[in-house]
């Protein structure tokens, strides 16, 4: 790997890492894409990706339970970091799911979609979880670059973020309610959706992470 630097995909137990990292892979160049659970190796990588699927709660516990909490927050401080789905959600105050605390690297909650609000365009009921494809309305961001505004990403989730600072949003959907699907801060930039899922937009958004320098 002359030249090139660590991509740390951090494994804390939770999500189908393996598309993540296949995915870097295909954009990364001459860096190499590690996944792991070792708080030494995200420490000592260029750039740190924390993707997550499941329930929030369980993740914060295996989180915990593995002792990379403070790799997490450390690489958050000053890395190129990127957040994929309960992976942005871990990085907020708060979660309604599970009444379960969060890193708080950002202020703000998560919470359920509401369900009274959950009536699509037809006039049909909309269902819970948020599964396909949808389109993103962007905020300017580095890591928008060469993605077309309104390109469509995969998502699947239950709740989203209710970031306190309106500077943060990068990113918004519309799915029965306006959400926030992408916050972005210094060196941090978070994900609803799942790029690795999204075709070429999303390799391209992991392309722009892998050249970012913020």
């Amino acid at each position: 790997m002359a030249g090139g630097k660590t991509i740390a995909v951090i494994d804390y137990g939770m999500g189908n890492l393996r598309s993540v990292a296949k995915a870097l892979e295909h954009v990364a160049g001459d860096n190499q894409v590690v996944v792991t659970a070792d708080p030494a190796v995200v420490a000592a990588a260029e750039r740190v990706v924390f993707p997550g699927q499941g329930a929030m709660p369980d993740c914060m516990c295996e989180l915990d339970a593995r002792g990379l909490r403070p790799a997490v927050l450390a690489a958050a401080k000053d890395k190129p970091f990127l957040g994929i789905c309960i992976g942005l959600q871990m990085l907020f105050e708060h979660s309604e799911e599970g009444n379960v605390a969060g890193l708080g690297v950002f202020a703000g909650d998560v919470k359920r979609f509401p369900d009274e609000k959950m009536i699509g365009a037809d006039g049909l009921r909309l269902k819970v979880p948020h599964m396909g494809w949808n389109e993103v309305d962007q905020k300017a961001h580095a890591l928008w670059a060469n993605i077309a505004n309104t390109a469509r990403f995969y998502f699947v989730h239950s709740y989203c973020v209710q970031p306190a600072e309106s500077a943060l949003v990068k990113a918004t959907t519309t799915y029965g309610v306006p959400f926030t699907c992408a916050v972005g801060r210094d060196n941090i930039f978070a994900v609803q959706f799942h790029p690795e899922k999204s075709a070429r937009d999303g390799l391209q958004l992991l392309k722009n992470f892998v050249e970012w320098r913020p």
